[in-house]
């Protein structure tokens, strides 16, 4: 690698100076848009454009939307890139290098490089300008899009097909490298994220004391528990509500409202809450929030979201919760708080509810089956004790996790920018 090189203006603001060698020319001379429509769906690979790339879709187990017929889809060919020029603002990932033949959307772009522009460089070109949504402020109507032939008029980077060739093998083996150590992070997280959960299953079933004589709990997916325990059907102890429905032009100001979000997203509600809806006083009490009150989401699109529960510690006054959502309330102060936060989110419930859920066209899950839900009742000095001891154990757990995420995002920052300053030729690679 030489120390210095002669650069220039590029004369875009969004790049800055460049090597004096390279060329500034409109991308309508790097690249030309291409359509093939395929009138007739004949089994052909249907491809997605997604965060990971240009990838084939799963037929078999599809996720996210699917047309009723693939006739009207597009021809894709491998070595050329396929581009999302609407919704530019919202899109997660905009461009992708094509690696298999296949169909897609008609709404997709497909371009294909000219004579000496390498698509393997122009990918990683145009990454660099989608990290940032650098185009955002180029495009047009409420779909923030971009025609071909605005497209066309930018302007962009020409290193010489060699400098380009240098470019795509230093890059493509530094973010492998960045994406190993990335991957091997991810696995690492999903693997306190399981031992977390094992561990609180452990504790919330078997206790603390490992001497402790057992006896059979009578379910069979819980197995033994700790002789002097109490096995009690929720409906037993407590009351169930469904939450408040009101109509969408009610939010935005009025008292506190606890969303889906607020209960699926922590295992202990927060004391303040974000959402504000128009509420009564009868609604308040109807459907107030109070302290020890357990809450358990209620319906979603799949399965893996119904039944996740959250705890509230104390009591928001004036607040209301949301529809989609069921309220556990004690008759008795029999349960502690400590204990329901991470007994109730214990994902030993799944096998429950996945067993007896009836799926229709939403997962939802009713009052009569949350009232059959098995709970294990300790006496209530040794609820708070095995709730401390969570609390401890998983803060450790938990600040584990933040380091390693704290990594992940380092290095994603990291690649941007090397990505940025290789493919602007301000970092020189041989």
């Amino acid at each position: 690698m030489r120390m210095s090189r002669e650069m220039k203006d590029s004369g875009i603001e969004w790049i800055g100076e460049i090597p004096d060698e390279w060329s500034v020319i409109p991308q309508k001379h790097l690249m030309y848009k291409k359509k093939d429509i395929c009138s007739t769906y004949e089994g052909q690979d249907i491809l997605s454009l997604t965060r990971q790339g240009v990838i084939v879709r799963d037929l078999e187990n599809p996720s996210g939307k699917m047309p009723t017929t693939f006739d009207g889809y597009q021809h894709l060919e491998p070595g050329n890139l396929l581009m999302c020029l609407f919704d530019i603002d919202v899109t997660p990932r905009c461009i992708g290098l094509i690696k298999h033949n296949g169909l897609t959307s008609p709404a997709y772009s497909q371009f294909v490089l000219k004579q000496g522009c390498l698509p393997e460089f122009y990918n990683y070109y145009l990454h660099m300008i989608d990290n940032d949504k650098v185009y955002l402020h180029l495009s047009r109507n409420l779909r923030n899009s971009l025609t071909e032939t605005d497209f066309g008029f930018i302007k962009a980077l020409k290193p010489s097909i060699e400098e380009q060739s240098s470019i795509v093998t230093y890059l493509d083996r530094k973010v492998a490298q960045i994406d190993y150590i990335i991957a091997q992070t991810k696995q690492s997280i999903e693997e306190y994220k399981k031992y977390k959960q094992s561990l609180i299953t452990e504790v919330v079933t078997k206790g603390l004391d490992p001497n402790v004589k057992m006896k059979d709990s009578g379910i069979e997916w819980i197995g033994e528990i700790p002789e002097h325990w109490d096995v009690n059907k929720l409906g037993y102890l407590g009351s169930l509500q469904n939450g408040i429905s009101i109509g969408g032009d009610s939010f935005g100001e009025g008292h506190p409202f606890v969303s889906y979000s607020d209960v699926y997203r922590n295992i202990q509600l927060p004391d303040s809450v974000v959402g504000l809806v128009q509420s009564n006083t009868k609604e308040q009490v109807n459907y107030s929030v109070q302290e020890g009150d357990v809450f358990f989401t209620r319906t979603s699109e799949t399965i893996e979201e119904v039944g996740f529960a959250c705890t509230c510690f104390n009591t928001i006054e004036s607040a209301v919760f949301a529809g989609f959502l069921i309220r556990f309330r004690q008759y008795r102060d029999k349960i502690s708080k400590f204990y329901s936060k991470y007994y109730f989110r214990s994902d030993m419930h799944r096998k429950f509810f996945v067993k007896e859920m009836n799926l229709v066209t939403r997962a939802s899950l009713s009052q009569g089956l949350l009232k059959k839900l098995p709970v294990l009742v300790p006496p209530y000095e040794e609820q708070e004790a095995i709730g401390n001891y969570l609390d401890e154990v998983c803060s450790h757990i938990d600040n584990a996790i933040e380091k390693k995420q704290n990594i992940i995002t380092e290095l994603e920052s990291y690649k941007k920018s090397l990505i940025y300053e290789v493919v602007t030729g301000k970092k020189e690679v041989s």
